[in-house]
């Protein structure tokens, strides 16, 4: 029998609400489990029990008396070490920052609390987010938990390897080049990335910033498609300032049934070359969908150059990340720019472009992104969504060498390890909802994922697509040894 640690938050909250289980009792069944399995994992890596088990009593008496319920009333979950909760530490990894403490909620943490939710912990990352694994000097290594010798994927590598686990109900990560996307891939997870825009990231920051960060936003990873359905219904929206004009009213659904949808599936990627396994699971997913009557046209995309959106994409993203760099590395890194080849186009060169870039050259791309967005406007008349591959490969074993200097093995080849982020900055940086969904084990036993790339707003579509795909094709599988 599953342990009741797995089921899904909508269902864990339908549970407390008719009083088959105290949120109490709940929350201390995932606390007995993150004792027993989180040492090796080292997914949660800070607590507040005491104020947990006090808001979990509360709930129980609300429950009791009768009280108007919220949709997740009573469910524990964690959230991404990046999000302030009030007394636990806020670092992004960074060693420097070890010892800051949150004195407040972040407005999405806040809102999930106002659906009912038992907020007990925080969940690893990499330094600065900035990784597709979860390493950082503060807290360690998380592992993944299909194989502890592989990364869980990242950012949000704690919230994925927690969840798959059992350790918690729901989780809250966030996505600027994968973040939410990758995790759920590598370990059999469902993640959403939404629309930019619609759920404000105020309180997801380092040094107190209040900006908006181009391209990053928030969003739930789950065992199932409903739970990022509620997940998001309980923080889109936008905050006190813009939420004063301006109000979040997504779309329903385009489709009802699967045989009702006319998508664009890519199998394999000219642009990033993929593992075999990754191709042939895609091609199985083509197969099934065809065979179930959904209108299906392998290959086609939105109608512009995949290679100088590429590039775009990689300027863009290191651009919005430069504001880390201290006065010395910006004078170091526009040194090394100006010592590159004009035709240098490696990832690298790339990377220091993006971090030294002036904002002219800026609004000029920012031009090329939105002509983009237009073209996708126009391929989303043809098409409800676009299937892609989650992650160029399973997840990969532990490394501690820098991003930029690791390569990959993909089928007897090297290639460089950030080239995978391209797979979800397809539809980032032009920001579309794109929701993952897990469609089977490569020959490795590892976890792979499927993208979901809708329209802009669509991400009701996103989402109950991912549910149709879990209904008749595949579902969340806990792993071995933790059922």
């Amino acid at each position: 029998m599953t342990d009741i640690a797995f089921l899904p938050a909508k269902h864990l909250a339908n549970l407390i609400r008719r009083r088959r289980i105290g949120s109490l009792e709940l929350l201390d069944h995932y606390i007995a489990r993150v004792e027993k399995y989180n040492p090796v994992l080292n997914a949660i890596i800070a607590t507040d029990i005491p104020a947990a088990r006090r808001r979990a009593k509360a709930a129980d008496k609300d429950v009791a008396s009768g009280e108007k319920l919220g949709p997740l009333h009573g469910v524990p979950m964690t959230v991404k070490e990046s999000f302030d909760v009030k007394g636990l530490p806020t670092t992004w990894g960074v060693p420097e920052r070890k010892d800051s403490i949150a004195v407040q909620d972040a407005l999405s943490v806040q809102r999930l609390r106002d659906a009912g939710a038992i907020v007990f912990g925080k969940t690893n990352i990499p330094i600065w987010l900035a990784d597709c694994q979860s390493f950082n000097a503060n807290y360690g290594k998380t592992s993944n938990p299909w194989n502890l010798d592989r990364t869980p994927g990242g950012s949000s590598g704690g919230s994925a390897a927690a969840l798959a686990a059992g350790l918690t109900g729901l989780e809250m990560g966030s996505d600027i080049a994968g973040s939410i996307r990758n995790p759920a891939a590598h370990c059999g997870l469902f993640g959403h990335k939404p629309t930019m825009g619609i759920c404000s990231t105020l309180g997801h920051t380092l040094y107190e910033n209040v900006a908006p960060i181009d391209m990053l936003v928030i969003g739930p990873l789950a065992r199932s498609a409903a739970d990022l359905a509620v997940g998001m219904s309980a923080i889109v929206g936008l905050d006190e300032i813009d939420s004063a004009g301006l109000q979040i009213s997504l779309p329903p659904p385009q489709r009802r049934r699967l045989d009702e949808y006319r998508v664009s599936i890519l199998v394999d990627d000219e642009t990033i070359p993929l593992t075999r396994d990754i191709v042939s699971l895609q091609q199985e997913l083509a197969d099934f969908l065809k065979s179930s009557k959904v209108s299906v046209e392998v290959g086609a995309r939105p109608d512009f150059d995949a290679d100088k959106a590429h590039r775009l994409y990689d300027i863009m993203l290191r651009a919005t990340t430069s504001a880390r760099q201290t006065d010395a590395e910006f004078d170091a890194n526009t040194a090394a720019r100006d010592a590159l080849s004009p035709r240098d186009d490696s990832k690298w060169a790339r990377m220091l472009r993006g971090m030294t870039l002036s904002h002219r050259d800026w609004t000029a791309l920012n031009e090329s992104r939105h002509r983009i967005r237009w073209k996708w406007h126009e391929f989303f008349q043809d098409y409800d969504l676009m299937l892609t591959p989650a992650t160029v490969m399973t997840a990969i074993p532990h490394t501690e060498t820098l991003p930029y200097e690791r390569t990959i093995q993909v089928d007897g080849t090297l290639r460089p390890f950030m080239n995978q982020i391209w797979l979800p900055g397809y539809s980032n940086f032009t920001y579309l909802p794109t929701t993952v969904a897990p469609i089977g084990f490569a020959g490795d036993g590892m976890p792979v994922g499927v993208q979901i790339i809708g329209p802009q707003y669509g991400d009701r579509t996103c989402i109950q697509f991912a549910g149709l795909l879990e209904k008749y094709y595949r579902r969340f599988e806990p792993p071995p040894g933790y059922v």
